[in-house]
């Protein structure tokens, strides 16, 4: 299993604060039966920007002591890319790492809201070949209050990648409600573990799937584990046709 989500270099964002919690991560997610991680450190975001070369060393790093440890996890380098109006630009200057040097972006959209230049974003980035990935729109305040807003971004070409705390009750029973009417809706394609540390943002990557497997979601389950392998392969995606939500209301029973 692949993890495409993961803050686990040390000392470069919100993420571990040393080599040894770092490993500590990682081999963890060994034992949950993850074979390769996706680095994916905040950059372009107002508070962390991690660098390119340094995310690099780090993940060179890391890979060593996990060979010498006999840890059985591939590493591969990433961002978790927020969006700007100056994201391509940043892009092109070589600034940015694409998931495991694949044309897929993991794009991280304020919190609380999604600006009015994300479709025109969006389009930026397929003109250059590229799939923004959406993080975790389950944890969107604009997605929560009307979840067709994130519809309208698929049809606009985006992808989107569920969480594994959220539909693991880790934020609390309405985001873990809303994170399973999301995958039921086709709103979602990919799944990551979002690992910060041990404590406050764990890797819960098995819990999220046990969830889906105890809703009998186990299409779901098969297509997010092997779209995140044809991130890694460098491969198109398992799609299905996002459903009309509106129509639906869904949302209103949250």
């Amino acid at each position: 299993m692949i993890d495409m989500h993961s803050h686990i270099l040390w000392k470069v964002d919100d993420g571990p604060s040393t080599k040894e919690e770092s490993l500590a991560l990682l081999e963890q997610a060994a034992k949950e039966g993850i074979t390769d991680v996706i680095s994916t450190s905040h950059s372009q975001h107002p508070q962390y920007d991690a660098d390119y070369g340094v995310v690099l060393e780090k993940i060179t790093e890391l890979q060593k002591e996990l060979n010498r440890r006999q840890i059985p996890i591939v590493l591969h380098s990433g961002h978790e890319v927020r969006l700007t109006e100056k994201l391509v630009t940043a892009i092109q200057e070589g600034r940015i790492h694409l998931l495991a040097d694949s044309k897929y972006l993991l794009l991280e959209l304020p919190s609380s809201h999604i600006p009015n230049y994300t479709k025109k974003m969006i389009h930026a980035l397929l003109m250059e070949g590229i799939t923004p990935i959406i993080a975790h729109p389950e944890r969107n305040k604009g997605v929560a209050e009307k979840p067709e807003r994130l519809e309208r971004l698929i049809r606009e070409g985006a992808l989107a990648q569920i969480t594994a705390g959220s539909l693991a009750g880790h934020f609390g029973k309405s985001v873990q409600q809303l994170s399973l009417n999301l995958v039921r809706a086709n709103l979602v394609h990919t799944y990551g573990s979002d690992v910060h540390n041990q404590t406050t943002r764990p890797l819960l990557f098995e819990s999220g799937l046990r969830f889906l497997e105890k809703k009998k979601e186990f299409e779901a389950i098969e297509m997010l584990l092997h779209n995140n392998k044809m991130i890694v392969e460098k491969k198109s995606f398992v799609l299905f046709e996002p459903e009309i939500v509106q129509p639906r209301r869904w949302w209103s029973l949250l």
